[in-house]
């Protein structure tokens, strides 16, 4: 099992920073692929980024020069920078791993709130 944790949320006006962490722990070694999720009231979960062990990244279109995934080379730890932050992205964060380079998600963290004020 993977246990994962997210620290770094909070409030932040339009314009501002914020940085995401999030530790893994337990059977880190099955890792392939981290990422973050998030869900805003009344909308569906969405992929936000994603990195693979090997350094891959991907972004969704909405946050694609503003957010910065890294981290997740020692499998244990992974980051999401976001700047220029809009009210559009106040959600819950969620930090998610898998065990495979494709299909879906095997591992959640709790979430962790970001909002972001006008």
């Amino acid at each position: 099992q993977v246990q994962l944790v997210e620290s770094g949320g909070g409030l932040v006006q339009a314009g501002g920073s914020l940085r995401l962490s999030c530790a893994a722990s337990g059977s880190i070694f099955k890792i392939k692929v981290m990422g973050w999720y998030r869900q805003a009231p009344g909308k569906q979960r969405e992929l936000v980024a994603g990195i693979t062990s090997g350094g891959t990244t991907n972004y969704a279109d909405s946050v694609k020069g503003r957010f910065t995934i890294s981290g997740g080379n020692a499998k244990n730890t992974v980051y999401l920078q976001m700047n220029s932050l809009k009210s559009e992205d106040t959600a819950v964060y969620y930090c998610a791993a898998k065990e495979a380079d494709y299909g879906p998600y095997n591992y959640w963290g709790q979430g962790t709130q970001v909002t972001v004020s006008s």
